[in-house]
């Protein structure tokens, strides 16, 4: 360990730490856990371990199954998420426009926001008769393979996109994901121009969206909007009118936000 790492790290307060080592566990193991599989992921004493655990249960962040004795997240775990999302102004301003946009085009609504190499939903609205339900407020999906990803990656620098991506392979070959680093930049670049993307059966057959990026006042790419429209291919006719909506919400979002360099839902380049 360098010095560095040993002066940053006598400031750290081991029981917070060793707390938040198991909250990371469940959250990342997204299951029921027992008390020895808990202790096999983290490096802590039994004794230590035991005593995180029940003051983590007393204070809510930590649910016993009365049954089974498997632990998992508690509510205030998801409370703390729910209140970081509404904190977002990109939620505050956005959650009115979406519930608009999905009753204009009768599709399912969402904002999205990236996280590193992943996109996270941090608001949405289900169309009434939406038999889609895949996704909801919190659901990350890899921005590699999906077209609100690709539309996040428009605002990146190559510098930055490198550094996500620092291998020429990407992290998965699986369906909708392109065929390398290059191939998905060429993507990104085409997205940026054209201003939007049109994703049929990109990441799941049979679902088909439209995204748009939502800009910030410094005229950065905070967020995408979309619909989700069941369909394997839009229809012609339904096209223009769907991405001419999703343009307007995306506009109306990002002057929400303070750019005001936008029209119908692309940037005005200077």
């Amino acid at each position: 360990m360098s010095d560095m790492e040993k002066d940053s790290r006598k400031y750290l307060i081991p029981g917070l730490e060793r707390g938040l080592l198991i909250l990371m566990e469940l959250s990342r193991n997204n299951r029921e856990m027992s008390f020895a599989e808990i202790l096999k992921l983290v490096d802590i004493p039994k004794a230590t371990a035991y005593r995180a655990i029940q003051t983590l249960e007393y204070m809510g962040f930590v649910r016993r199954h009365p049954s089974s004795g498997l632990y998992s997240l508690g509510v205030n775990v998801l409370r703390l998420g729910f209140e970081y999302v509404a904190s977002l102004d990109i939620v505050q301003v956005g959650q009115p426009v979406i519930e608009s946009l999905r009753d204009t085009t009768g599709c399912s609504s969402h904002i999205a926001i990236r996280d590193g190499r992943d996109v996270i939903y941090v608001a949405r609205v289900s169309a009434a008769n939406a038999t889609i339900r895949r996704v909801s407020v919190g659901t990350r999906l890899p921005v590699h393979r999906t077209s609100l990803g690709r539309m996040l990656l428009t605002g990146v620098s190559r510098q930055t996109f490198e550094s996500l991506y620092p291998d020429e392979q990407l992290p998965d070959n699986e369906p909708g994901s392109p065929e390398n680093r290059e191939a998905l930049w060429a993507m990104v670049q085409q997205d940026r121009e054209r201003g939007y993307v049109i994703g049929e059966s990109f990441f799941q057959f049979g679902i088909s969206s439209i995204v748009y990026p939502l800009f910030n006042h410094d005229g950065e790419v905070e967020g995408v909007v979309s619909i989700m429209v069941p369909v394997h291919e839009i229809p012609e006719n339904d096209r223009e009118r769907l991405r001419h909506d999703v343009a307007e919400a995306a506009s109306s979002i990002s002057n929400l936000l303070g750019h005001q360099g936008t029209r119908g839902g692309k940037r005005q380049m200077g």
